[in-house]
């Protein structure tokens, strides 16, 4: 039996399992969504939530204790500034698993891990193409009346 075992070693050695949790959880929070396979995802998003909820509260340990696990300056100054400030109220669940299918080679499920309040980014050079169109319509009318 299977019982209570803590983690998926996700047939990685050790040092490679731990430097792929660490890249795909940097990458988890700079672009705040990651797509990958179901087994990477749910190993990933243990660590991330950890982290999440030491970046609510900013303190010299817990940044020190999150530096251990990012090494990127910049996306652990946004964990602590950006990220863990928006999960105030929030009481765990922060981040999301959205199934995508299955990948075309290995056939193996292919998510989307996000964090919870990702929006999606507008397409503003639509709109502003939309404004443009409509200003030169509104000018071309002006003109000949």
């Amino acid at each position: 039996m299977n019982h209570k075992s803590g983690f998926n070693p996700l047939s990685r050695t050790t040092a490679h399992r731990r430097a792929m949790s660490r890249n795909m959880v940097t990458s988890l929070f700079r672009y705040e969504r990651v797509t990958t396979t179901k087994a990477k995802a749910l190993e990933v998003r243990k660590a991330a939530e950890k982290l999440i909820t030491r970046a609510k509260e900013d303190t010299v340990h817990n940044r020190r204790i999150a530096a251990k696990f990012i090494a990127d300056e910049k996306i652990l100054n946004k964990l602590f500034t950006e990220i863990g400030p928006r999960m105030k109220e929030r009481n765990g669940g922060y981040t999301r698993v959205l199934k995508m299918g299955f990948r075309q080679g290995d056939a193996a499920d292919v998510v989307i891990l996000e964090l919870v309040d990702y929006k999606l980014p507008d397409s503003d050079g639509a709109d502003a193409k939309d404004e443009k169109k409509s200003a030169k319509k509104a000018k071309a009318a002006k003109a000949e009346a």
